[in-house]
């Protein structure tokens, strides 16, 4: 739900510019790889840090495994700017 608010769209979305755009935990993590993260909001005047922490804490909540996701307490705290956050890795779901 964070990335859907920080981004101002539903989780899938079919009318984007590209496929990789559909999904929105996908589109979310490769921009945050890439370093694009202006790409993910339309309003020009964002803090980059807070937009970074946010989707930090975004892709680690949507993490496939439950036992990669972060306690609630430690959602606040990283959404707070108290707790450093690591890097998450990709929540794309693995089908093998």
């Amino acid at each position: 739900m964070l990335l859907e608010i920080v981004c101002c769209r539903s989780n899938i979305e079919v009318n984007v510019s590209t496929a990789d755009e559909i999904l929105l935990s996908s589109w979310v993590y490769n921009c945050f790889v890439v370093g694009e993260l202006d790409k993910l909001v339309e309003e020009e005047n964002v803090d980059m840090k807070t937009l970074e922490r946010m989707v930090k804490v975004g892709l680690w909540c949507i993490q496939e495994d439950p036992a990669l996701r972060p306690p609630m307490k430690n959602v606040i705290l990283m959404l707070e700017g108290t707790m450093d956050i690591a890097i998450p890795p990709s929540p794309a779901i693995s089908y093998s």
